[in-house]
């Protein structure tokens, strides 16, 4: 039987990921999310689909899975762990959302009937549906993060969002044989510096601004690279603080041992660093060396408090840690050292560095990863430069559909 796909979202851009599968059978959906942006973007309306499986919490993929269920009733299967974590961004997102002032398509109450739809899957179950078999495998993204194998006649692999590099976090994604992969190319015609060296160049611009007596602040997701930068900072023992969302993220994957590389350094970490909890804490956070804070794109949340104060104190440091997308304030502060607090652009005299701490893997790692899983498919999707990798994939078949296109694979 001949299965086709759609996407709703999230094809030819990066965001709102959601992609629909007919089997002949029922619909099934793979992520559903829409694009955090100033106004939002939104996928295309799903149809009636009784089964969702969604990859991950962040947002572009998982953040439509409320509006799914309260409207269609829909189950929605992810990790113990992604569950957790997801409930508390959906929350999030209204509440930024409605301080915005943009229209938002679900609320409170459609929450409290999506809790009632989410069905936890670990990694290794398999499940039915009709006549296809779906196992779960580690995606390496971030805690929790899943590979969707979905298995009849042929074997198709939606892999949502991965990374093969081991970080300090979680264990790299390994290849899944299979005939047809449908594969993130988020960083495709870009390459990661090594690892290691990026981690030793990081560490030694934070001592360098703690030992001049400055404040070395850390913009950082809550989700996953919050937890990333406290691991690796506790590797120096600096006096260090944490705010924001990423206190709560850091509970719950405690309370999921098995969803990170090593639980025991994390509850470690997690102990030693000092939680801001009010104001006060945040001028105790101002009087030490290390802040790790949330929002990760600056564009809201404790990050701004603590800019107001070491904007121009040419001793301290901001050290941006992942990609800003066009429009927030970090992508402001880094393209043109100026930053907008409360509505006024202010050139900072403190230190400004950027640190490309992905957790995709980038266009070598998706070339090995394809060779490891050796389709005969290639299903390009969450890119914007699909073309950059597709030039290098050689000996198999690769698509590069567009939203709203149905494909035979």
């Amino acid at each position: 039987m001949v299965m086709k796909i759609q996407f709703l979202g999230g094809a030819s851009k990066v965001g709102s990921l959601g992609m629909l599968l007919d089997h002949g059978q029922d619909l099934l959906l793979f992520d559903y999310g829409f694009l955090p942006s100033k106004p939002p973007g939104f996928p295309m309306d799903a149809p009636p689909v009784k089964t969702c499986y969604f990859t991950h919490s962040h947002i572009d993929h998982s953040g439509m899975v409320p509006w799914l269920c309260s409207r269609h009733n829909t189950t929605a299967y992810s990790t113990p762990v992604t569950l957790a974590a997801s409930e508390l961004l959906f929350r999030d997102s209204i509440k930024v959302t409605n301080l915005e002032g943009f229209a938002f398509p679900y609320d409170e109450e459609d929450l409290m009937a999506t809790r009632d739809n989410l069905r936890d899957m670990r990694f290794g179950e398999t499940r039915k549906e009709g006549d296809l078999e779906i196992t779960s495998h580690p995606a390496g993204h971030i805690p929790g993060a899943t590979m969707y194998e979905v298995m009849n006649r042929e074997v198709v692999l939606f892999t949502g969002d991965i990374n093969t590099v081991n970080t300090e976090l979680v264990w790299g994604a390994k290849p899944v044989k299979c005939d047809t992969l449908v594969l993130e190319s988020t960083y495709a015609g870009r390459r990661h510096p090594d690892r290691l060296q990026l981690e030793h160049d990081f560490l030694k611009k934070v001592r360098a601004t703690v030992e001049r007596g400055g404040i070395a602040l850390v913009p950082a997701f809550a989700v996953g690279r919050t937890q990333e930068m406290m691991l690796l900072l506790s590797k120096k023992r600096f006096d260090l603080w944490v705010d924001g969302m990423g206190k709560e993220i850091s509970r719950i994957y405690r309370s999921f041992p098995e969803s990170v590389r090593n639980p025991r350094n994390l509850r470690r970490v997690m102990k030693d660093s000092r939680q801001v909890r009010s104001e006060t804490g945040r001028e105790k956070a101002l009087r030490g060396e290390v802040i790790v804070t949330t929002s990760g794109m600056m564009d809201g949340g404790p990050v701004i408090r603590y800019m107001e104060r070491i904007a121009n104190d040419p001793r301290s440091g901001v050290f941006i840690t992942g990609y800003q997308v066009q429009g927030t304030n970090g992508r402001l502060l880094r393209d043109t050292g100026m930053i907008d607090l409360h509505g006024v652009k202010v050139k900072v005299k403190c230190e400004v560095s950027f640190f490309d701490f992905s957790a995709h893997a980038d266009h070598d790692d998706l070339l090995d990863f394809i060779d490891g899983c050796d389709p005969e498919k290639v299903v390009l999707c969450h890119g914007e430069n699909r073309e950059d990798l597709a030039n290098d994939i050689e000996g198999r078949e690769v698509l590069m559909p567009m939203e709203g296109e149905w494909l035979e694979i």
